[in-house]
């Protein structure tokens, strides 16, 4: 039997009436109040009637939105923005950007100046904790991508097939210790990708080294090669394909050459991946579909056509290329650490 909106009211523990205007009118509610409806709505997938005919969206072919990124240099994020604003001239709607520069600071100043001057916010691996955005944000509505909570719109570019096929990969080709390097600490995609990438190593039976968190650009990759090189792995995934690629510049000037040496794997496949030397063997994530969907998702919010919040989950695929191969032992390793030759 399909959940009631007294079902809603009685676990968010609220009045009917109260419940009712989450839906109806929900300007009349706190942020919170209409929130804990929302959550509650969601997580006992409760659909509202479909509005009447009669009641016309509150003008979403001319809303303005904002799309808010961490790192506009970065191309995955280049990509997802450009998505959106394809999805946003389909709607004639108005697309503006933000860049916060990874700092949370200027995140959260950027999301409090925007809410009262545009219609709608699609906020992209926010370094700032979900319910933080989603306070700062207020009644203005917002769709999350790569940050996942109850109670607002989810686009998730789920990492967790990707990583297993690139761990199964990986021991396939005889590698039995693997590192990972980090992202920066305040990225959930960092924290999310730790989880997973630990339970498939524990499942493949190999050996996890964590490596710390590092700045997510080529320089931070190239900052963890010696690392990557104490840790004694034959194989190192990285947080993002930027960092791959600073890790395989790192490790060749500590004279350890890849693949023969250190198989290589990033996360992302941006463009450069597929041009690098060696080619970059990545775990693609479809973050222009990630883009689109935000979009998507949040014209509906701003036509009236949905008001029950949405998670949607979008998988990754392992590409394989040149910057992975068959492992080499640990002792060959330490003798090109110690800068002797191996045959």
């Amino acid at each position: 039997m399909a959940p009631t909106l007294t079902d809603v009211a009685k676990s968010a523990n609220v009045a009917l009436s109260t419940a009712s205007r989450a839906f109806s009118n929900p300007d009349r509610l706190g942020p919170r109040t209409l929130r804990k409806v929302l959550t509650v709505a969601q997580e006992l997938g409760y659909e509202p009637p479909v509005a009447r005919a009669t009641e016309a969206p509150t003008g979403a072919e001319t809303a303005t939105v904002a799309v808010v990124v961490p790192d506009i240099a970065n191309p995955v994020f280049g990509s997802f923005v450009k998505a959106a604003q394809g999805e946003g001239w389909r709607r004639r709607q108005t697309v503006v950007l933000a860049d916060t520069d990874l700092d949370p600071g200027r995140e959260r100043e950027v999301i409090a100046h925007l809410k009262g001057q545009v219609d709608g916010l699609i906020v992209c691996s926010p370094r700032l904790d979900a319910d933080e955005v989603l306070d700062l944000c207020g009644r203005t509505p917002v769709v999350l991508v790569n940050r996942e909570t109850a109670g607002a719109d989810c686009v998730i570019a789920d990492a967790a097939h990707g990583l297993r096929q690139a761990v199964d990969y990986l021991a396939a080709l005889g590698h039995r210790r693997i590192a990972y390097v980090q992202g920066m600490q305040r990225s959930w995609s960092n924290s999310h990708r730790v989880a997973l990438i630990r339970a498939e190593t524990e499942r493949a039976g190999l050996e996890l080294e964590l490596l710390g968190w590092q700045a997510e650009t080529a320089a931070g990759g190239k900052a963890a090669a010696a690392s990557v090189m104490a840790s004694g792995a034959s194989a190192v995934i990285a947080h993002n394909d930027l960092m791959a690629l600073g890790v395989i510049s790192g490790a060749r000037a500590l004279g350890l050459s890849v693949p023969e040496r250190l198989s290589v794997v990033g996360v992302d496949d941006i463009p450069f991946a597929e041009v690098a030397q060696p080619s970059l063997t990545s775990i693609a994530v479809p973050m222009a579909r990630a883009g689109a969907l935000g979009h998507e998702l949040l014209g509906q919010i701003l036509g009236g056509e949905r008001q029950t919040p949405r998670t949607l989950r979008l998988p990754t695929q392992l590409i394989v290329r040149g910057s992975t191969g068959p492992a080499h032992s640990v002792p060959e390793r330490a003798a090109v650490a110690a800068g002797k030759e191996t045959p």
